[in-house]
């Protein structure tokens, strides 16, 4: 446990009882004030930072941007700034194939072999659609990232970029997931395990496609994003013109400049999205730009029936397998927490290049926050562990 807790949680007390003792003087909520004691030590207004939403019921009540989306801009972090989700994204993904599950177009036992003749391994056979959303597959990630792998990854496959840093940079979900064509052992047997993977969940576009015939970010936004309430929301391209209001993400800047990225004046920033992150560019993993405000509705559409149905979500938020994490599970694009004392929590993370990512959800008080950053250096677990603190304090919890 956080060493600093204790004493975190005893002036969250504090708050509260001066807020009740002294409602006059208080104009905002003991929540409120403690979110804010929060968060604005962490993200200075004129450095990159988050946005934080929090939701009961139909109700939200708390809403605050801090810092800044671009620092080249001056452009401040709001509920509609475009950010990258990172890999919050799997579950729109999981929910995806759980849809054409309901309407008979696949099922979640089908194997690869079914949608990937090219797969030649045996053991594709023994791997279904549902080992690969709960991160069961087996598959290990083995994509070049060094000279070395790069050398024997072209060996045996061909690609149209000239070194392992330009494939990272900017290598599409077609040539991220070639290497499964020559893939030649597992790392454990599909079902028996858990090791989170990007390229299982990369392989959702490729098989929405073959079995709906329409390209994924289209046939996506109309049966997912557009029903949701998702209307700015979209996939990540770099072939096409990217919409105003998105932020930028970034790391503290480090050593030479050697590519040439974006750095704040000051020195103390430099810029890690597309083109300077590493798999930046693949959809189904981590490919989502959203709002805060457009999530909330997607939580409200997925957890209120409008996406699938009330078995379907149930499939997904069952606990399928334990995870690396403690107390913690994984369903289909979503962990669960349950931790001693505590509600049931159906959460998810994210990280990508320089942007950091977490939305959780308390379904039965229906309880909802997340924290969209454009900045990696702070801690994603204490903050939600301060979070859950704070409203358990409140009461929003029982």
């Amino acid at each position: 446990m956080n060493r600093l807790l204790p004493a975190f949680l005893l002036s969250v007390s504090a708050a509260f009882m001066l807020s009740s003792c002294n409602k006059t003087k208080i104009t905002q909520s003991p929540v409120e004030t403690a979110l804010d004691s929060i968060f604005t030590s962490m993200f200075a207004p004129d450095e990159p930072g988050a946005i934080v939403l929090v939701a009961k019921g139909d109700s939200i009540i708390y809403d605050k941007g801090f810092g800044l989306a671009d620092l080249e801009k001056h452009r401040p972090m709001s509920d509609t700034t475009l950010v990258n989700i990172c890999s919050i994204s799997k579950q729109f993904s999981a929910m995806a194939l759980l849809l054409l599950e309901e309407r008979g177009a696949l099922s979640l036992n089908d194997t690869l072999p079914k949608y990937f003749p090219e797969f030649k391994a045996p053991f594709f056979k023994d791997i279904t659609l549902r080992h690969l959303l709960s991160h069961t597959s087996g598959i290990p990630d083995t994509r070049p990232r060094t000279e070395t792998e790069w050398k024997k990854y072209l060996e045996n496959h061909t690609s149209r970029f000239g070194s392992v840093h330009d494939y990272k940079l900017y290598a599409p979900t077609v040539e991220s997931i070639e290497y499964l064509t020559t893939l030649d052992s597992l790392a454990f047997t599909p079902g028996t395990a858990y090791e989170y993977q990007n390229p299982t969940f990369q392989l959702a576009k490729p098989i929405v496609e073959i079995v709906t015939g329409q390209e994924f970010a289209a046939w996506m936004k109309q049966n997912i994003f557009i029903p949701a309430g998702m209307h700015r929301t979209f996939f990540f391209d770099p072939s096409r013109e990217m919409p105003q209001g998105m932020a930028h993400a970034y790391i503290p800047a480090q050593g030479d400049n050697k590519y040439n990225y974006f750095r704040s004046k000051d020195g103390k920033w430099e810029e890690s999205d597309y083109g300077e992150a590493y798999f930046f560019p693949t959809q189904a993993d981590g490919g989502i730009y959203t709002t805060a405000k457009e999530f909330l509705n997607w939580e409200k559409a997925l957890f209120g029936n409008k996406i699938i149905t009330k078995e379907s979500l149930a499939k997904a938020t069952e606990p399928i397998i334990e995870t690396d994490i403690p107390e913690t599970s994984y369903g289909l694009g979503l962990f669960i927490e349950q931790k001693p004392g505590m509600p049931r929590k159906v959460f998810h993370t994210g990280d990508n290049g320089g942007f950091f990512t977490f939305e959780c959800y308390f379904p039965e008080q229906d309880l909802f926050y997340l924290v969209f950053a454009n900045r990696n250096d702070w801690s994603r677990e204490k903050t939600m562990e301060q979070m859950d603190s704070i409203f358990n304090t409140a009461g929003l919890l029982r």
